[in-house]
């Protein structure tokens, strides 16, 4: 398991979708032929089957719509700050620059300069992967993340497994792949937090089509949330944190919810699930 909590954690998760433009590239297709056909051929040449119609595709043929983050910043005076970042930003006229290269660049430079810990689940074989490839398909110039020390102790290091600068949580509730594997969703359903709700993840591509991506963020957003809780959860079995600390801070996550959804009322949604499921665990620390 981790070993330890950094000043700064960053647990996030991002949403993305068959690329259009990588599907008409690889696959010689007409500029003018519509996105959604462009990416049921994509799905078609990649194994679609009428129980499967929607199969995994290689990350590298995707496009990143967003990601979400929840920050935890302990203060020099012990104060524990969450805040709920998103990208794309959106304001008061709808979302500001939804475009890829914008979302990863920012993403990936931030990190590169603050050097987080990074929280995600099932985040180095996916979520990391797909930033990267991403990354390089764009021709991004991002070494702050990039570098990789010549020690562990010398430095951040992004790419390392079991290392402590990225705490992937698939890898600490399951090492290796198998049926036995739990989803995110079923992780956190069955310890009292709120997984899957309204949206799932082969909706997204969906989403997008219609021009729907506040709901795109708001799924982000819960999936990050999700993600937080299980990792204090995570760091409440190991002893990082005590119980009377591990209360106090899901309290924090709750009052975080509240305060933004005065611009977001969605999140009010995920306190209603979150306390649907506390009634029905069971357990003392749901």
């Amino acid at each position: 398991m981790f070993k330890s909590i950094k000043n700064l954690v960053w647990a996030f998760d991002a949403e993305w979708i068959p690329d259009p433009k990588a599907g008409r590239l690889l696959y010689n297709l007409a500029d003018d032929l519509d996105d959604a056909l462009v990416m049921e051929e994509m799905w078609r040449k990649n194994g679609a089957t009428e129980e499967n119609p929607t199969p995994y595709l290689k990350t590298v043929m995707c496009r990143v719509v967003s990601i979400s983050v929840v920050q935890r910043q302990v203060h020099k005076d012990g104060r524990i700050l969450l805040r709920l970042l998103t990208l794309p930003k959106m304001d008061a006229a709808g979302v500001v620059d939804p475009s890829e290269r914008r979302i990863i660049e920012t993403f990936l430079g931030a990190l590169g300069d603050r050097q987080p810990q990074l929280v995600g689940f099932n985040s180095l074989a996916a979520d990391v992967r797909i930033l990267v490839q991403r990354a390089v398909i764009h021709g991004l110039y991002l070494p702050g993340f990039a570098r990789r020390p010549n020690k562990p102790w010398e430095g951040v290091d992004y790419f390392a497994k079991g290392g402590e600068s990225h705490v992937d949580l698939k890898d600490h509730a399951a090492p290796g792949w198998g049926p036995g594997t739990p989803s995110l969703h079923e992780l956190a359903v069955l310890s009292g937090i709120p997984g899957k709700m309204e949206t799932h993840g082969n909706e997204v591509p969906q989403l997008w089509l219609k021009g729907r991506l506040d709901e795109i963020l708001a799924y982000n957003e819960f999936d990050a949330l999700t993600t937080y809780l299980i990792w204090l959860r995570m760091s409440y079995f190991i002893g990082l944190v005590n119980q009377a600390q591990y209360e106090q801070e899901q309290n924090l996550v709750r009052e975080l919810i509240r305060e933004e959804s005065g611009n977001k009322p969605y999140l009010l949604k995920f306190l209603e699930e979150w306390d649907r499921l506390a009634r029905l665990c069971g357990h003392v620390t749901c």
